[in-house]
């Protein structure tokens, strides 16, 4: 763990034992450090509702442990030992219950609080520094609906006051990006309880944006030797059967439909069917639709799929944890000795695709194989060798993360950093030894015998509704020009002016910018203000002098006033602005 989890983790223990000197019929779950700008939080049963106005008093008593500097103790303790020293903590003694026979347990003692934890701690209280609690909210045990509702206390934890001040204000930052609420604001998109949780829905300027967002995806894959697919949103459920979806992941897909086939004849059955949560046996099906040489190899096809899976409410969040989504999936197959290459040409695109929005900080994580995992040793040598040497090449910074591959591969992981330094998690290049495997896949090799394909998922984006949530946010709504829903507005300064500026904004829109003209009766000042609280990148103004001399007076979101131009000089800097 490093340093900064370790204090943040050691801030949810003090945390805990506040609310425990305050409140002592609380039933405690867990609390652990977080990567998601909030630093700590630690799941409580508590009678009364915890609220903002209960925080000054924890961190009080928060205050009053760490000025005594008392020691995190660890104790390594018998099943039995620690049954006792939990007696009364109900969630605690079920989560003693998990862990195996044989291994170690361990608890950590701070004053009278005992925790069932793996540690590690600073030393003690004295040594978490400077703490805020920050916000509640609810959370079910376990991430089971089914499950009690706890509540969750958030918090943010520092060396140093003056850090964590900094953070304070990273924080009130990012909820001043909030994609959640920049999308009401913005009108971008919404989600609503009638038509169901985590289903959202684009209005018309999201939606433009992510045409622009797919246009220049489709356009680079076409570019990068890439063929489009199109693939159901339902199948059959021996489709899934044979991909060990309903093995391995059953929880998280939607219950099965059950249809009458041939309905009325003799042979008439039933059938389930399950709506897609992933792309990839579609594309195996149309692969295994034909007889393929090693000639015909490498196949790339990518799909913009939409896929559905029934994530759980304590995990569901804005766009960024959705129920149907639309992935931007592609599969590659390939020979053994194409791998390299393939994987080389897979990492530069995604580092390119992810440059061109923006993410510039980018570091990789090489998950190897885990203790599970089918496929030959060899296979997973290779193709481990192989995606090392694509990030040597790349001179990108790489973490390995030993035993962190799937059991059908080893992958890299890209994660960008945002405007605020956040880390997410977007591109995957992952490989499958298992679904070419289980679908019987071949191609005939130059020995003119059958041979099983190498199989590479591959997602850049992760998919449309996340990647649009972490837009948002990296720019704080107001997008570069070739992403902004509306790039240009016209403000005409009287009605007088209307109609040069609708021709105005018809000849920008013959150029393909995206353009409007504010009609309102307002003053110039109130529209530039309007135009700004929208983050419109470029405003013209046009008045009697400018139509008269047929020209634009342009105004920039954030350089303001341009001066006046040729309307054919400004599209000539919009078109030079908008190129990939």
């Amino acid at each position: 763990m490093e340093q900064s989890g370790i204090l943040y983790h050691s801030a949810a223990h003090l945390m805990a034992a506040a609310v425990c000197r305050l409140f002592p019929d609380v039933q405690l779950d867990i609390g652990r450090d977080t990567e998601d700008g909030l630093y700590f939080y630690y799941d409580f049963d508590l009678p009364h509702r915890l609220a903002p106005e209960d925080f000054p008093r924890i961190e009080a008593e928060m205050t009053s442990l760490a000025k005594a500097a008392i020691p995190f103790e660890r104790l390594e303790v018998t099943r039995a030992e620690a049954t006792r020293l939990l007696a009364g903590q109900r969630y605690k003694l079920e989560r003693l219950a998990d862990i195996p026979a044989g291994e170690t347990i361990s608890l950590y003692r701070c004053d009278g609080f005992v925790d069932l934890c793996r540690g590690p701690h600073v030393a003690t209280t004295a040594d978490i520094g400077a703490f805020k609690l920050t916000a509640v909210a609810g959370s079910y045990y376990r991430g089971d609906e089914k499950n009690p509702m706890l509540q969750r206390l958030y918090g943010m934890a520092a060396p140093t006051r003056a850090e964590l001040d900094a953070a304070v204000e990273r924080l009130e930052e990012a909820k001043r990006r909030d994609h959640r609420r920049l999308g009401r604001e913005l009108d971008l998109f919404s989600i609503h309880d009638e038509i169901g949780p985590g289903l959202a829905l684009w209005h018309p300027k999201g939606a433009r944006i992510r045409v622009a967002i797919e246009d220049y995806w489709r356009r680079e894959h076409y570019r990068g030797g890439y063929e489009m697919v199109f693939t159901p949103h339902v199948g059959r459920a021996q489709l899934w059967e044979t991909s060990g979806h309903l093995g391995f992941y059953r929880d998280s897909m939607y219950p099965p439909m059950t249809v009458t086939e041939d309905e009325g004849h003799a042979a008439a059955r039933a059938e389930q069917y399950f709506v897609k949560p992933m792309n990839c046996p579609f594309h195996i099906q149309i692969y295994r639709s034909r007889k393929w040489s090693y000639r015909d190899l490498p196949v790339r096809w990518a799909e913009l799929g939409t896929v559905y899976r029934f994530e759980k409410e304590g995990v569901r969040h804005g766009l960024l944890r959705v129920r149907g989504f639309t992935q931007d999936d592609a599969h590659i197959f390939c020979t053994p000795a194409q791998i390299e290459s393939e994987i080389r040409r897979t990492l530069g695109f995604a580092l390119g695709i992810l440059r061109r929005f923006g993410f510039c900080e980018i570091t990789a994580f090489l998950a190897t194989r885990p203790e599970k995992s089918v496929g030959l040793p060899e296979r997973w040598e290779q193709a481990t060798v192989a995606l090392e040497n694509a990030l040597k090449a790349e001179g990108l910074p790489y973490e390995r993360d030993i035993g962190g591959g799937a059991f059908y591969g080893p992958k890299i992981d890209l994660k960008i950093r945002d405007a605020l330094g956040r880390p997410w998690q977007l591109s995957t290049i992952q490989f499958d030894f298992n679904e070419p495997e289980r679908f019987a896949m071949t191609y005939v090799g130059e020995d003119g015998q059958e041979h099983q394909p190498y199989m590479v998922h591959r997602a850049l984006l992760g998919s449309l509704e996340r990647f649009f949530g972490i837009l948002i946010e990296h720019y704080g709504g107001a997008f570069p020009v070739w992403l902004a829903p509306e790039q240009v507005r016209v403000l005409p300064l009287s009605e007088k002016q209307l109609d040069y500026g609708r021709r105005v904004a018809d000849e920008l829109r013959g150029g393909g910018v995206r353009v409007s003209v504010d009609e309102a009766a307002d003053k110039l000042g109130a529209k530039i203000r309007r135009a700004q609280m929208e983050k419109i990148p470029y405003m013209l103004v046009v008045g009697g002098r400018e139509a008269e001399a047929g020209v634009v007076a342009v105004r920039s979101r954030e350089k303001g006033d341009q001066g006046a131009v040729p309307l054919a000089t400004f599209m000539e800097q919009i078109r030079t602005e908008t190129q990939a």
